[in-house]
């Protein structure tokens, strides 16, 4: 998935608004897939650093980065989704939860595609 093919919180509510099973049950769904997407691309990112030609003490120094920053992530994705849910306003609670659930689909997917990028060129051993 390049960043091009992320889509927007509000792009994931339209896409889903089609679903016969339901609005809420896709979006589930797209942000299980986007947890995933995720878990994948930290996986790759170690991965990527662990083939790294780089001086150990820098690999081992960037791959402790890589963990710490996941914390901070899920910190920061659940701040802006529970603002961008607060904008939905007096909505019913199913609609806040389906705003929360397009926002950390989006956000999950940006940032796989932010770590994707960040090792994509390395030079490996």
């Amino acid at each position: 998935m390049s960043n091009g093919d992320i889509l927007s919180e509000r792009a994931l509510r339209a896409e889903c608004s089609y679903e016969i099973t339901g609005v809420r049950e896709c979006l589930q769904e797209k942000q299980r897939a986007s947890e995933a997407n995720l878990k994948h691309a930290e996986k790759q990112a170690g991965a990527s650093l662990d083939k790294w030609d780089e001086d150990p003490r820098y690999v081992k120094a960037a791959k402790a980065r890589l963990v710490a920053s996941r914390k901070p992530f899920i910190e920061y994705r659940e701040a802006q989704c529970a603002f961008a849910s607060s904008l939905g306003g007096g909505a019913i609670g199913n609609a806040l939860e389906e705003q929360r659930l397009a926002c950390v689909a989006e956000l999950n997917n940006t940032r796989a595609e932010q770590l994707r990028e960040a090792v994509s060129d390395l030079p490996v051993k």
